[in-house]
């Protein structure tokens, strides 16, 4: 029974001992202070009532109950849309040349202008601000271990890969080594970074997305060249013993390698050596033949977007980075398509390496099991830093 019904049922009841007639003039006899100011109450919470009902209540009584409903509409109708984009730190060049021609697009199919809010950064620290209150619209993470915490965290609905291509993965790239001019220390491989005097930087896989990778590509080149687990370990603790400093993220590392002169090697995506050399930087760089498939997955935050009502137009701009024209932009950045035919191209052949042996992480159990197996407190990269010090 509603407020107002329960209000009206209670005016219309009467003292046991009463006539109808009395009850009549009961509820109606206005010349006694004390009924004038108990009819005064009564209507005053039924107008507070009735408003609540009309729409007229707080925020409280919205997006949880039913969000998609009550959510999307509401922006659907706005003039001008706010979306909030969290990504790892090297999207940003990709992203910028990306987000106006959704915008362009958008406007043109929908009449509505979408305005973005964007966030970069190391993609464990993206994550984590995510989860503590960062109300991003969609997330573009460097691997879908970081996407699963968030949905863990109850804000991404559980099959959020399956929503979308090839398991929510929208970019790619794989491990380079990067050199200082003329190679100096003659690095040529993953091995040549275990021995002494090599001075190696890469990002911290405790906030970095991208010095995972790093870590799996340096285990990975053990493992698929015939050694165990043991042999692996034994190797990536020689090559983490010299690295002189790990920075937060890619970009920092990148930083710390180009413009501060650090090291004498760096591990990185190859997307972020291609757009150093599209910025005029002169690189000697390897792409090793074993390697790993750096796969990069995107996402609606789902219980974000219903409380902005920003569902449409959040899955609208997701579904635009499959599109050619999306595609084509992150490959001109130094992605590697996730879009199959035009990996065929010859545009992207040859302007992307092939690599011989190409680890994945379902070689590795899937994100579960590695970030337990290397990644969690006491797990084996804790071990390796303790055995540094």
């Amino acid at each position: 029974m509603s407020l107002w019904q329960r209000l009206l049922k209670s005016l219309q009841a009467m003292p046991p001992a009463a006539s109808y007639a009395e009850h009549t003039t009961y509820r109606f006899r206005l010349n006694s202070l004390k009924s004038f100011v108990s009819l005064f109450l009564v209507g005053t919470v039924l107008s507070v009532a009735l408003a609540a009902c009309s729409g007229g209540g707080t925020a409280n009584n919205s997006a949880s109950e039913t969000p998609a409903a009550s959510a999307t509409p509401v922006a659907a109708s706005k003039d001008n849309v706010e979306l909030t984009l969290v990504s790892f730190a090297v999207t940003k060049a990709a992203h910028e040349a990306i987000i106006p021609k959704f915008v362009e697009q958008w406007k043109k199919d929908h009449n509505q202008t979408v305005i973005f809010k964007q966030s970069y950064g190391g993609s464990g620290s993206q994550t984590r601000a995510v989860i503590d209150g960062l109300e991003a619209d969609v997330v573009h993470l460097a691997l879908a271990g970081d996407t699963s915490k968030i949905e863990k965290a109850g804000l991404i609905q559980p099959g959020w890969e399956k929503e979308v291509p090839n398991n929510g993965i929208v970019s790619k790239s794989v491990a380079a080594l990067v050199t200082r001019p003329g190679n100096p220390k003659n690095i040529k491989t993953w091995e040549d970074l275990s021995k002494d005097g090599i001075k190696l930087i890469t990002a911290d896989p405790k906030t970095s997305g991208v010095a995972r990778w790093n870590f799996l590509a340096l285990w990975n080149s053990v493992i698929k060249t015939g050694g165990d687990d043991a042999k692996a370990t034994e190797f990536v603790t020689k090559v983490y013993k010299n690295v002189p400093l790990l920075t937060k993220d890619a970009r920092e590392a990148t930083d710390a390698f180009f413009k501060q002169g650090q090291g004498d090697a760096l591990i990185n995506y190859e997307n972020e050596i291609i757009l150093a050399e599209q910025k005029g930087e002169k690189l000697t760089a390897i792409i090793p033949d074993v390697n790993i498939s750096i796969d990069n997955p995107i996402a609606v935050v789902d219980k974000n977007v219903d409380k902005h009502g920003t569902r449409e137009v959040a899955e609208g701009f997701v579904k635009y980075l499959y599109s050619p024209e999306a595609q084509q932009e992150f490959a001109k950045f130094g992605f590697r398509p996730a879009d199959d035919t035009l990996t065929l191209s010859k545009e992207v052949a040859d302007k992307f390496p092939k690599v011989k042996t190409l680890g994945t992480v379902a070689d590795f159990g899937g994100w579960d099991g590695i970030n337990k197996k290397f990644f969690a407190d006491g797990a084996i990269f804790d071990q390796i830093q303790a055995k540094k010090k």
